[in-house]
This record gives C-alpha cells, sequence and structure tokens, in this order.
C-alpha cells in the first residue's frame, strides 16, 4: 500500500520532470547533444533517428535510481521518485510521438483538443528551432505564437 509521502513523491517528480525536460531540451538536445537531436528537426527517412538514443539514455538513468532505491538502506525514495519520472516519460511519448508525430498510428485522423495545443506549441519549435522546448505545458513566447500565426508551413505536416 502507498504511503501519503510517496504519493507525494510520485506527483512531485512528475510536475518537477516538466522544467527539467525543458532545460534538457534547451541545453543539452540543442547544445553539446545536438548530433543526436537534429535528426529530430529534420523529414525521417526510417521509423528509428538518433534522437531516440535520449529516452533510452534517460531511462537508464532511472534505472539506476530504481536498483538502488529497491536494494540498497536509505534509497528507498528514489522508487517513487522513479515512478513519478516513468509517468511523466509515458506522457511525453505519448503526445509527442505518438499523437504529435504519429509514429505509432494510434490516433489516425482523430483530434484531441488538449493535444492539439501541444502539437500548435511544438510546431512553433519546429518551425524556428527555439522555444518553446517543454512539451506537456509549453510557454510559448508571444512573439513566436504571433510570427508563426502569419505562416501556414507546418513541419509537422505528414507527408
Amino acid at each position: 500500500m502507498p504511503t501519503v509521502g510517496s504519493i507525494v513523491l510520485v506527483s512531485v517528480a512528475f510536475m518537477a520532470m516538466e522544467p527539467v525536460t525543458a532545460a534538457t531540451h534547451r541545453w543539452v538536445m540543442h547544445g553539446i547533444g545536438e548530433f543526436l537531436h537534429r535528426s529530430h528537426h529534420r523529414a525521417r527517412a526510417s521509423r528509428v533517428e538518433a534522437n531516440d538514443w535520449y529516452p533510452v539514455i534517460f531511462a537508464a538513468v532511472v534505472n539506476l535510481g530504481f536498483l538502488a532505491g529497491f536494494n540498497w538502506n536509505g534509497f528507498a525514495s528514489l522508487v517513487p521518485i522513479g515512478i513519478g519520472i516513468t509517468a511523466y516519460g509515458a506522457a511525453y511519448a505519448l503526445v509527442h510521438d505518438v499523437y504529435i508525430h504519429g509514429r505509432a498510428g494510434w490516433f489516425g485522423d482523430r483530434k484531441v483538443a488538449a493535444f492539439d495545443r501541444l502539437a500548435d506549441a511544438h510546431r512553433i519549435h519546429h518551425l524556428y528551432n527555439s522555444a518553446p522546448y517543454g512539451m506537456l505545458l509549453p510557454v510559448v513566447p508571444a512573439e513566436l505564437r504571433d510570427r508563426a500565426s502569419r505562416t501556414q508551413r507546418n513541419p509537422l505536416a505528414k507527408v
């Protein structure tokens, strides 16, 4: 039975992931790790892209936390934290990879209003290779939103 403390840790970890993700996207994926992420901003030539290494790397780090949390005294709090991070990763994958980029084909032509708002923000990111860097609560600068409203170009369109 989960404790209140565990539920709080899961929730805080989930919520903390949005700013962590935005910062990682901004300063790692569009910085030192751009050599992997660049593939995501180009037309995909296959089902797999170099950018797919990022979730593999992030999952490996979370699994190290689970290893410590399950096996070493004093590290048990890493388990609910890892659950919160994993839940965020699943939500991110559902919105970003499955809905926005259509990588699993689950949604077909169906529209989900809340996801469409996120897709609009992600379109702006792909248009200008800049903000917003977050995914589930993206902060879109007003200047970019205005600029994007004046173009019909959609780099996310399925060819």
